[in-house]
């Protein structure tokens, strides 16, 4: 980390006050930009051209679809290749959107479908299709055409596409577009074409898959070509599930996969040399410079902010209204005081009526006062009694009189010599008994933990002042103690959660035996033929049901009569008895130091090399994109170790078809030619570093001094488009279309193989 601004070091806890404020990126998703209109002015160019000479071109990319005009330098749309249908009830109509207008309504954006099948290149939803030929065709200013679409069609498609595919476009085409012509290509090879390409290997990554194709005199040799299973769309998949595991607790966020394939595209690239980097990302130093952070939106709470005046009369009018609660509160338990001695006097005046009665009046007194009998009535003048002395100790401020010792006269009396009301009050002297008995004894117990701790007190500093060294070292050893409970409470914590581990089968049999009919174990065994048992008769019994709770070890419990200690607080106490006389134990050494921020590599890895606040809502929508940045590009080179994908990388691939099945077909010397020009194209190559990573690793695999070139796409993207409309108006395009009366003479699956497309398979 930087120095500090005198000079001296700066610890790693204190170091992020010196980085600057962290660039926030905002989160990017596909949207609705502005409405297209019709654009009729191509149709009328391509109509003043030859017959013949102008084209439709629409390279059908599973990522974008782009369409233009084959005498233009760039497709006129791009959109991508979904749409959305639903009616609306209110209104009873049906509204249908396509490509990026799909974002433009709310509830078109829960109806979205893909024309592709999710990360493949092939066609699955033909009516999805359709629609956006429909729109596309009618952007293009085709809507007036009578009887559809009067201009030749060039397509791409992937690479070894199903004819079933190919069959269902070829009918669409000609069927319900009524085109002259079409034909189709594969849009890496269109690409390479664009590129002035003549011999060499086209790497083609894009959003659905990577090929590696070679080519020898602009002719494909297809039967060596090799796919990798991955591409964009994985990646942004991926990506989405190391988002979701870094934040396992719950992003806020809402997360898509449009998102990820931002990120992908704005930061993420390729590492020249992956472990060694891997190793040291997530290093304090320089980590504000590696990571990327996106800003999610949030709802931030305002907080008014008030003068010091408003502050002063918002406290005056809380004292005010504090001061006159605590009146009225005065004056309802003066009432209340006030109506128990009233209550108090009616009952003593019961209790003077009844002197020198006969049975008879005395009953009529006490129901009218409906009072059970005279002992009822004691006991209610009594507890008035008390009372009232109680709420006038506490609130009218009269001393406190000495408690009267209870009354436990009758526990000597044998019960032979007692009536029935006289052996009730017995059992409730004896219940009074064993409370006065219990308190004693817990007060007495209290007292007796206070010199007990005041001992061990003036025992430790007597200690310490005899023979410092042996008492700090009677606290360090205390503390390791401690810190190894820790360690094992946790690491039980973490085998319990294992349900392979032997804590938690240990676990799982407990519950299992006490959920049983007929439990096992312990020791005690049933009574009485097997109908009851005597569990809970020792108090060892219960320690069953401290094995079966989770975390319920020691350190991890409130119960004091389990006599379970805080072992953190232990640990702290030690620690600042260290602190205050060990000169050599600094706050570096503390349980607290260890387990900062700025030693977590889990926190460096959640939130970069600054400290969090999960209080702030701007921090908690902010995604950290650190180790993700290089990981997910690397599974097109490690597909099998890091991505799961049983396949080799790219690298491998590339030096197969070179080393092996190339030096098969024609030696060394025509491997060779094709090593001239390993030709990238593909979104999926535009990562930082893709053409040296990929340079770096063949030239491992090849002779050394072999003469290898790798060169990118003029632009990895459009070229494939590009290619498509510059070979639409030569004489080898004409030779491949498949015309309408072809197409109605020989079928749908009927087509010609040329240079730039797939090949007839059996």
């Amino acid at each position: 980390m930087a120095p500090s601004a005198v000079g001296g070091p700066v610890s790693t806890r204190d170091a992020w006050m010196t980085l600057p404020p962290p660039t926030l990126y905002p989160v990017k998703e596909a949207k609705f930009e502005k409405y297209v209109e019709p654009q009729t002015d191509g149709r009328e160019r391509a109509l003043a051209l030859p017959q013949g000479q102008a084209a439709i071109v629409i390279d059908n990319g599973s990522s974008n679809v782009r369409a233009g005009w084959s005498f233009e330098d760039k497709p006129r749309l791009s959109i991508p290749p979904i749409m959305a249908k639903y009616r609306e009830r209110k209104l009873q109509k049906t509204f249908s959107f396509a490509g990026h207008d799909c974002y433009a309504d709310t509830a078109a954006r829960g109806h979205i479908r893909n024309a592709f099948e999710a990360g493949t290149g092939i066609v699955s939803n033909w009516d999805v299709m359709e629609h956006l030929l429909d729109h596309i065709f009618i952007k293009l200013g085709m809507n007036g055409v009578e009887g559809g679409i009067d201009m030749p069609i060039v397509m791409t498609e992937a690479i070894a596409n199903f004819p079933y595919s190919r069959k269902s476009m070829a009918e669409i085409i000609f069927e319900c577009y009524q085109a002259p012509s079409l034909v189709t290509g594969i849009d890496s090879l269109f690409s390479y074409r664009h590129n002035k390409g003549n011999t060499g290997l086209v790497v083609s990554s894009s959003y659905s898959a990577t090929h590696l194709i070679p080519i020898y005199n602009q002719k494909p040799l297809l039967a060596q070509a090799t796919r990798l299973n991955w591409g964009g769309w994985h990646e942004a998949e991926y990506l989405l599930k190391l988002i979701k595991l870094k934040y396992h607790t719950g992003f806020p966020g809402k997360l898509n996969t449009s998102q990820a394939e931002q990120m992908i595209r704005d930061f993420c690239y390729v590492s020249l040399d992956y472990n060694k980097e891997l190793s040291g990302y997530l290093e304090w130093t320089g980590l504000e410079d590696r990571e990327r952070i996106v800003q999610y939106p949030y709802t931030e709470e305002i907080i008014i902010q008030k003068s010091e005046e408003e502050l002063a009369r918002i406290a005056e009018r809380k004292k005010e209204s504090g001061r006159r609660l605590q009146e009225q509160a005065a004056k309802m338990r003066l009432e209340r005081l006030m109506k128990k001695e009233e209550e108090l006097e009616y009952y003593k005046d019961v209790q003077h009526r009844l002197v020198d009665q006969n049975k008879k009046e005395t009953k009529r007194i006490l129901d009218d006062a409906e009072v059970k009998d005279e002992a009822a009535l004691e006991k209610i003048i009594k507890e008035l009694e008390k009372t009232i002395k109680k709420q006038r100790t506490k609130d009218l401020g009269e001393p406190e009189e000495e408690q009267e010792a209870p009354d436990f006269s009758l526990l000597d009396v044998p019960d032979e010599e007692l009536d029935e009301a006289g052996i009730k009050q017995k059992r409730q002297q004896r219940l009074l008994k064993s409370n006065h008995d219990a308190r004693a004894r817990a007060k007495a117990e209290k007292e007796a933990e206070k010199a007990r701790i005041a001992e061990e007190a003036r025992l430790d500093e007597e200690r310490r002042t005899n023979n410092l060294e042996a008492w700090l070292e009677d606290k360090r050893q205390a503390r390791l103690a401690k810190l190894e409970q820790i360690k094992e409470r946790d690491r039980l914590k973490a085998d319990l959660g294992n349900r392979k581990s032997l804590a938690s089968q240990i676990r799982m049999k407990n519950i299992a035996n006490l959920a049983s009919d007929t439990p096992t174990g312990g020791g005690r065994k049933r009574r009485r033929g097997g109908d009851d048992d005597d569990f809970g008769a020792d108090d060892a019994d219960w320690g069953v049901y401290r094995s079966v709770a989770i975390g319920a070890n020691k350190g991890d419990s409130d119960d004091e009569e389990e006599g379970e200690e805080d072992l953190e607080a232990s640990v702290r106490a030690l620690e600042a008895d260290l602190l205050e006389y060990d000169k050599d134990f600094t706050y570096e050494n503390t349980l607290e130091a260890q387990n900062d921020w700025s030693k977590s590599l889990l926190h460096a890895f959640r939130h970069g090399p600054r400290p969090f606040d999960p209080s702030n809502p701007a921090e908690t929508h902010r995604l950290h994109l650190n180790v993700e940045r290089i990981r997910v590009p690397e599974v097109l080179f490690q597909p099998s170790a890091i991505g799961g994908v049983d396949q080799a990388g790219v690298v491998e691939i590339a030096g197969d078809i070179l080393n092996q099945r190339l030096t098969g077909l024609g030696g060394e010397g025509y491997r060779d030619e094709f090593l001239r020009d390993i030709f990238l194209t593909g979104g999926n190559t535009l990562f930082e570093n893709f053409d040296e990573r990929l340079k770096r690793g063949l030239m491992a695999l090849l002779p050394m001094g072999a003469d290898l070139k790798v060169r990118r796409a003029g632009d990895a993207v459009l070229d494939a488009w590009r290619g498509a409309a510059g070979w639409a108006g030569t004489g080898e395009c004409r030779k491949a279309r498949v015309s309408k009366a072809e197409y109605e003479e020989k079928g749908a699956e009927y087509m010609k193989e040329h240079d730039l497309g797939n090949a007839f398979s059996g």
